[in-house]
């Protein structure tokens, strides 16, 4: 029985994944920054582990906790959205320490058993924006492009180990919570110019009505690359990533 573990498993992606690879009889373990029992299923395969991916001494605590594991799925990140020039720098860098850091940290940790053993899989959670530009994301933008160069980098120096590595890209998933995780890093002070703009794309999130990415279509992708992926692999996961990944 392979084990798995999946970062950011409180809600959205990371949940849906969990249940469906313990309902496929894996091992998950699935790592919360606050733990909380009745979220998932009751399991003697599960086990739920205290991560803050932003603390090295969490991060080593958990490796610790976790012991052997034979995928890993870095999904733990946040949102952000508001003008640049009124963004400060330090809500940069907690995005950045997050979407960005967080993923390097983690993988760092987890290196050494999969060379050893000359086997594993890495999945970072990235996004479609990093497919098709959108105004007000540039700092979450620029915080998912850079695990995508990341990835596609790293791939080919682990190659050689029998790592495979790669990225998933999903679209807008209206029914996760990042649309309120990404609320309390709105920018509600700034320039008026800025004001149209503002108005207009929260608009568009709150009127939506196009293509989604449902948490499902994330944990199913995660699953196909598991099983038969090559390295550095970039898979665009809902119906609206994928027809963004399609023109790109």
């Amino acid at each position: 029985m392979k084990t798995i573990l999946i970062t950011g498993c409180s809600s959205g992606f990371g949940l849906e994944t969990a249940r469906y690879f313990l309902d496929r009889n894996w091992k998950v373990i699935a790592t919360m920054r606050t733990p909380r029992d009745g979220v998932l299923p009751k399991s003697e395969h599960l086990r739920i582990v205290k991560l803050d991916v932003t603390d090295s001494d969490s991060i080593r605590r958990a490796v610790e906790e976790a012991g052997p594991v034979d995928v890993l799925v870095n999904n733990a990140g946040v949102g952000m959205l508001g003008p640049f020039e009124s963004t400060s720098m330090d809500a940069v860098r907690d995005v950045f320490e997050t979407n960005t850091f967080g993923t390097m940290a983690i993988m760092q940790a987890f290196l050494p058993q999969f060379r050893a053993r000359k086997t594993g899989v890495v999945i970072n959670i990235a996004s479609s924006v990093t497919l098709k530009a959108l105004p007000l994301l540039s700092v979450y933008t620029a915080s998912k492009a850079a695990i995508v160069a990341f990835t596609e980098s790293l791939a080919l120096e682990l190659k050689e180990f029998n790592i495979r590595v790669g990225v998933l890209l999903p679209g807008m998933a209206p029914e996760t919570a990042f649309a309120n995780n990404a609320h309390a890093r709105v920018s509600h002070s700034f320039p008026d110019d800025y004001a149209v703009t503002m108005n207009s794309v929260l608009s568009g999130f709150q009127n939506y009505d196009g293509l989604v990415t449902h948490a499902i279509d994330v944990a199913e992708v995660v699953w196909q690359a598991v099983q038969d992926a090559p390295t550095a692999f970039r898979l665009p996961a809902g119906a609206d990533a994928i027809e963004w990944f399609n023109l790109s």
